[in-house]
């Protein structure tokens, strides 16, 4: 039986599923499939190796070529050590807006695309609308490479696709590329009196956090050098960073320290390239290695990538902007320092935009909403889509 929802009901829905990315998203997987199958489209799975988790698309219109993607994902932030008012996974509607873990970050723009199933179906779309909900995306983007490798075998060429992140329903044609890193030092003990016949994780450690500094330096050179034409300029700041946020090691204050690991996060500007950074690090570590190799062959530096977001760069006469400017009305340049899975799309041949409800600001937060208002612009974007793809 076909079952229908305003949005602010399919959002009650989607948010009830405690889709944290550490945790299965399975059960909101097999309730978007039912939903689906009750309005006759068939929906296929892409599971992870394990098979905890799922992607899922669909396509809803002819099978030709030209439509759309509505890309989001079905996965949130954890909630632990956070202060909420509210049941973070029961939507609770409070001076207009609608609070829960996911509302704005995104299972709003996934709620509206769902919600105008029936819609979609009953339009008699000359152009289909393909649907792509994907796993893991708050914790690297694990998810989306999969199913788009998929996508683009079973599926026709779209001509668009709408990477529904909050941006106010503003059309993003940029966001930062990064690169997430564990660096891990395997020093040597000694007692401290004797620290030169030993290898100290920690001060290894030190020494590369400082390529940080460097690196933060050098980027904001380039960018006061750089033509103010250059698309870097849209971004806050309008340079790449690198940033140190976690460290751990050491045993004791007179002991060169055994281990030490430490995190890296590269946000770089779409008109650099991030890989070419990261090879930077990558010397400057070698470098290191070398040296502490000289003291103790027993000592190393081993990296780990968390993550790996590619950048989205704006297009030249790009379908996707034209589309959503069209629709939208938005016609300001916008680009954003936050990571999406839009860059994976373009990797692969599609033209992508950045455009969904809601404000970053409440992202991540305690008590995180989206303003009802920004749900119903949401889902007017929504329904002139569907009129143009009807047309």
């Amino acid at each position: 039986m076909s079952e229908t929802m305003t949005p602010r009901e399919m959002l009650g829905r989607l948010v009830a599923f405690p889709t944290v990315s550490r945790d299965s998203n399975l059960d909101l997987v097999e309730f978007t499939r039912a939903y689906l199958a009750g309005h006759g489209i068939e929906s296929r799975l892409v599971p992870n190796a394990e098979g905890t988790k799922a992607n899922l698309y669909a396509q809803i219109g002819p099978d030709v070529a030209g439509g759309v993607v509505l890309s989001g994902h079905t996965d949130v932030v954890p909630v632990d050590g956070q202060s909420w008012t509210t049941d973070p996974f029961r939507l609770t509607e409070k001076g207009g807006n609608l609070y829960g873990r996911g509302s704005c970050d995104m299972k709003g723009f996934c709620a509206t695309a769902l919600a105008l199933v029936p819609e979609m179906v009953a339009a008699d779309l000359k152009r289909p609308i393909q649907l792509a909900l994907s796993y893991d995306e708050e914790v690297g983007c694990r998810g989306v490479g999969s199913m788009i490798a998929e996508m683009r075998e079973t599926m026709p060429p779209a001509e668009a696709v709408i990477v529904g992140e909050p941006t106010m329903m503003e059309v993003v044609t940029a966001h930062k590329g990064g690169v997430g890193l564990w660096t891990t030092v395997k020093g040597f003990e000694v007692h401290s009196s004797l620290m030169h016949t030993g290898v100290s994780a920690v001060m290894t450690a030190a020494r590369l956090i400082g390529w940080h500094d460097e690196a933060n330096r050098e980027a904001r050179a380039r960018a006061e050098a750089a033509d103010r034409s250059d698309v870097r300029f849209l971004f806050e700041p309008p340079f790449s960073t690198f940033h140190c946020g976690v460290i751990e090691g050491g045993t004791a204050a007179n002991i060169t320290a055994k281990h030490c690991r430490f995190s890296t996060d590269m946000r770089v500007v779409s008109s650099e390239d991030a890989d070419d950074w990261f090879a930077a690090y990558r010397a400057r570590v070698e470098e290191v290695e070398r040296e502490i190799r000289a003291v103790r062959p027993e000592a190393g530096i081993e990296l780990e990538i968390r993550f790996r977001n590619n950048g989205l760069r704006p297009e030249t006469a790009g379908a996707a902007e034209a589309l959503a400017r069209a629709i939208t009305g938005d016609n300001a340049p916008h680009a954003v320092s936050y990571g999406t899975e839009a860059g994976f799309f373009q990797d692969a041949g599609y033209s992508v935009v950045v455009c969904g409800p809601g404000s970053i600001e409440q992202a991540h937060q305690p008590d995180e909403f989206i303003a009802s208002e920004q749900l119903d612009r949401g889902a007017d974007f929504m329904r002139r889509l569907i009129g143009r793809l009807a047309s």
